[in-house]
Parts: structure tokens; C-alpha cells; sequence
């Protein structure tokens, strides 16, 4: 659902972030209920970071969608309250939890989370919200209905010699697994950006075929093909926005898939930091890491896991000035805008992540 109102200007530099607030509750209207009932300690410390953040144009990644975008309306009338006015909303239904009627896990069941286009419990189950100061502009345009088979130079799973996916399932399964967006942001009567919003799979839980590592690699490099013209205009000025599940170096998946993007030169790779990333490393995991500590957008407390990674990323335009940026992520003794590291710690494992942009 896109809200538009009447064109302002804004000649300030604007914060835009990503935040994967993890939103998401394990069954429809579940997180309507929390954010109505005002109890829900997890959702007082999210809007406790957003609001301390203060950023001008923030995309949500799992946040559980509703066809009405009723939890995302109370949401964003529940920031208002603590002082952060969104009057800007828009959400569309993503692909986790959309039925296929096939099994794509091939566990001989149908109706599983595994076997909707991107995992969920329900229709909308983790999708993705953006909540903005400024107005949305027109032309947006939703890439995440491409089939995954239709996707050039597709390197898709095998499994013995075989292809994993019958035709059937390849002629229904989606390149995304949650959303493929270009929604242009309406910075004055004159000027547009486009905001390039994504939420890949993460590359695990798979087995040799690779599955979810191959999509997640396919649906990063989307915007590599996006980038050299392959899906139509866009603006030359843009931010890629969204949770990759991607570190350009280290954890599972086709790293190299990031460093892509990162080095493509239409994108400024604002390699925001923090304090608390510096601090908190789970010393076992990433003491061999390559990405520096400060840059980590989550922090994994599974003492088996990845460690703390960079998957999240705001990468403006070459064509727009960064004049600030940043992983809110304060150290345990030096609170950020009044945020302790335990409440960010107790909002969600990844971390909201900001640039400034003229």
C-alpha cells in the first residue's frame, strides 16, 4: 500500500537507514495484537533505537505485512508518540509465505514454510516496510514476480548430476524470496532518488545442491544487472537498501556476489562503522574474519555460528555526497543518543544502519 502527499522540498541532508527489527510474530495479526496492547518489551526497545536514530526515510526488513498495512499504520503511530513522525507509509505483500500448492524441499509434504516462495508460516510472514518524512514519488516498480529460472546466466542448484528443481517448480519458483523494490523518494518538486530495497534469503540451511546459497547469490546480483541497465531506467541517484545476509568476506554464501556491489562504480560503499561492532566479537568466530569488527551489522550469540557479520547495508550513488554514516551500535560503556548496548542488544540481532546523503 503506497501513501502519497503533496510535494515538499528538502534541501537538508537526509538520514536514510535499514533496520531488520525482527518485527515478526509466528502467526497473522500477532503483531498488530503486541503493537495495540503497548506491553511488548521487544517493541519499546525498537522504536526506542529508531527513535534515538533519527533518520528521515527508514525500510524495515522483517516486518510481518497485512493486506490492510494496519500493523504498520499503529507501528508508526506508536513512533509518533515517542516524538518520530512518519506521515509516509509503504508496504506490499512480499513473497514469504506465498502458497505454491508444490513441495520445493521435497520432503514429500506441501503447505510448509519451506515450500512458499520465500520461507513463512503465513502470507506476509517477515516482509519488508519503509516508513519516510518525505513524500514517495511515481514509477515504482516491483521485480520480486521474476521467476528464478528467467534470471540470465542463472546458476541453478544440482544434486547429483542433476537438476534439483523439477521444471514444474521452475516454471513457479521466484528469484525473490521477500522483495525486489525501486521506489523513488521524492526529495523536491525537481529531484527524485530511487530507493533500491531488498531482503535475500539467507544462504543456509540447504544442503550440497546449495539452494538457498545459489538464490541468495541470484538475488544480490540482481542489482548488478540492475546497475548496468539490464531491468530499464533508474535514477543515477539511488541508495541499495536491505539486509543481504552477505558479508562481502566472511559466514556462508557467495561472498564474492557482495564485493560486486560494493565495487561497482555507480556505488559508494560508505563502510559505516560503530563502536559496539569494534567491542562486541565473539572471539572464537571472528577472530579470523576479514571484514573489520567496527563494520559488523549483527551479532549472533550461537557460539557455533558465523559470529558477527556485515549483512545489512545503505550504499548511496556515486552521485550523492555521504556526509555521515554509521551501524547504531553503541559500546557497552558509552550509550549512543541516550541507547545503551543492551537495548539495541534486546531489539534485534542486526543493528539499524544509516548514511547522510546530499
Amino acid at each position: 500500500m503506497l501513501a502519497v502527499f503533496a510535494t515538499a522540498t528538502h534541501a537538508e541532508p537526509i538520514r536514510i537507514a535499514t533496520y531488520k527489527a525482527a518485527l515478526t510474530r509466528k502467526g497473522p495479526g500477532l503483531l498488530l495484537s503486541d503493537i495495540l496492547k503497548g506491553r511488548d518489551a521487544q517493541i519499546q526497545t525498537v522504536i526506542d533505537v529508531i527513535v534515538a536514530a533519527n533518520v528521515d526515510v527508514l525500510v524495515l526488513t522483517d516486518f510481518d505485512y497485512d493486506a490492510q498495512s494496519v500493523a504498520l499504520r499503529e507501528f508508526a503511530n506508536a513512533l509518533a508518540e515517542h516524538g518520530a513522525a512518519y506521515p509516509f507509509h509503504f508496504s506490499r505483500s512480499p513473497n514469504t509465505g506465498m502458497p505454491t500448492g508444490l513441495d520445493f524441499n521435497k520432503n514429500g509434504h506441501l503447505g510448509e514454510p519451506q515450500d512458499a516462495q520465500g520461507f513463512g508460516w503465513f502470507q506476509g510472514q517477515g516482509g519488508v516496510a519503509v516508513l519516510s518524512r518525505l513524500p514517495f514519488g511515481d514509477g515504482f516498480r516491483d521485480f520480486s514476480d521474476i521467476l528464478w529460472a528467467d534470471f540470465p546466466q542463472a546458476d541453478l542448484p544440482i544434486l547429483h548430476d542433476q537438476p534439483y528443481y523439477s521444471p514444474t517448480i521452475l516454471r513457479t519458483l521466484r528469484l525473490a524470496s521477500t522483495v525486489l523494490w525501486q521506489l523513488p523518494l521524492q526529495l523536491s518538486d525537481q529531484r527524485q532518488i530511487d530507493l533500491l530495497i531488498f531482503y535475500a534469503t539467507t544462504p543456509v540451511f540447504d544442503g550440497p545442491e546449495d539452494r538457498n546459497g545459489k538464490r541468495n547469490a541470484h538475488q544480490m546480483r540482481f542489482w548488478v544487472h540492475f546497475l548496468n541497465g539490464k531491468y530499464g531506467p533508474f535514477s543515477s541517484e539511488f541508495a541499495l537498501i536491505g539486509d543481504a545476509n552477505l558479508d562481502p568476506n566472511d559466514g556462508a554464501g557467495h561472498n564474492y556476489v557482495m564485493r560486486q556491489i560494493l565495487d561497482h562504480p555507480m556505488v559508494n560503499d560508505p563502510k559505516q562503522t560503530s563502536d559496539g561492532g569494534g567491542t562486541a566479537t565473539q572471539t572464537d568466530a571472528n577472530a579470523n574474519h576479514e571484514t573489520p569488527n567496527a563494520q559488523d551489522t549483527a551479532q549472533w550469540s550461537n557460539p557455533n555460528g558465523p559470529g558477527n557479520l556485515r549483512v545489512d547495508y545503505v550504499l548511496p550513488s556515486t552521485r550523492l555526497k555521504v556526509v555521515g554514516s554509521g551501524v547504531f551500535w553503541p559500546s557497552d560503556d558509552r550509550p549512543l543518543n541516550g541507547i545503551d548496548q543492551e537495548t539495541v542488544v534486546a531489539a534485534s540481532s542486526h543493528r539499524l544502519v544509516w548514511v547522510d546523503v546530499e
